[in-house]
C-alpha cells in the first residue's frame, strides 16, 4: 500500500520542524538519519483507532496560538492526519498518575503498530489530559522530542524542566525519562532512531 499523501504532507512539514530546533545532544545527526530513512516507505499498518481521551482533549491541544508558521503548520497537519492515527494506551506504573491509564493516548504515524509498519524509525504524538504523568521509561533507540504545547519533562542530568512549546531535547539510548502536564493537554512529537539505522 503506498504512503498516505496525508502522511507525507505531516512529515515534509514535521521533519524540518524537529531539525530547526534540535540543537540538544545527538540530536541533529539523529534527526538527519531518521528524515533519510522515512525517505523509503514502509509496509502498510494499523487501522485508526480512538480513545475516550483523544475524543476530549486532542481539539484544545491543537487549537493553540502559536507565533511560528511552522508549528502552526504542523499542528494543522496533525489534524488533516488524525483521522488515520490509531491511539494506544500504554501500562503504567508507581511513577504514573492515578487514572494515567485512562488520561493518556500514544499515536506511532511511522514505527512498529503505526501508519506506516517500520522498525528502523519510529514517529508518534503523545497526548496527556491535564494533571497527568506518564511513568518513567526507557528504551535502547535514542529519541528526540518536539513540544506542542507546556508541560514538564525529565531527563538524565535534568529534573523536570519546561521546554516550552517548539522546545526540543534529546534523550539518549536506554535513559530513564518522563513528561507530565499542568493545567492543559499536553501535546509532543517524538522521533526514535534505532542505532543500526
Amino acid at each position: 500500500m503506498p504512503r498516505p499523501q496525508v502522511l507525507q504532507d505531516f512529515l515534509d512539514i514535521a521533519l524540518p520542524a524537529m531539525q530547526a530546533r534540535a540543537h540538544d545532544g545527538n540530536s541533529p545527526a539523529s534527526l538527519e538519519a531518521i528524515a533519510e530513512a522515512s525517505r523509503s516507505e514502509g509496509q502498510g499498518g494499523a487501522a485508526p483507532l480512538r480513545l475516550p481521551v483523544v475524543d476530549i482533549w486532542l481539539a484544545e491541544a491543537l487549537n493553540r496560538q502559536i507565533e511560528d508558521r511552522d508549528l502552526t503548520s504542523l499542528l494543522q497537519a496533525v489534524r488533516r492526519l488524525a483521522p488515520l492515527l490509531c491511539w494506544r494506551r500504554r501500562t503504567g506504573d508507581a511513577t504514573a498518575s492515578p487514572g494515567f491509564a485512562e488520561n493518556h493516548a500514544n499515536a506511532m504515524l511511522l514505527g512498529p503498530g503505526g501508519i506506516e509498519e517500520r522498525r528502523d524509525i519510529w514517529l508518534g504524538l503523545s497526548l496527556l489530559a491535564p494533571g497527568t504523568r506518564y511513568p518513567d521509561h526507557q528504551h535502547m533507540p535514542e529519541e528526540t522530542y518536539l513540544v506542542l504545547s507546556p508541560g514538564s519533562f525529565r531527563k538524565p542530568g535534568r529534573n523536570w524542566f519546561q521546554p516550552g512549546i517548539g522546545g526540543s531535547f534529546y534523550v539518549p539510548p536506554n535513559a530513564i525519562h518522563a513528561m507530565r502536564s499542568e493545567d492543559e493537554p499536553l501535546l509532543a512529537l517524538w522521533a526514535l532512531r534505532s542505532m543500526g539505522s
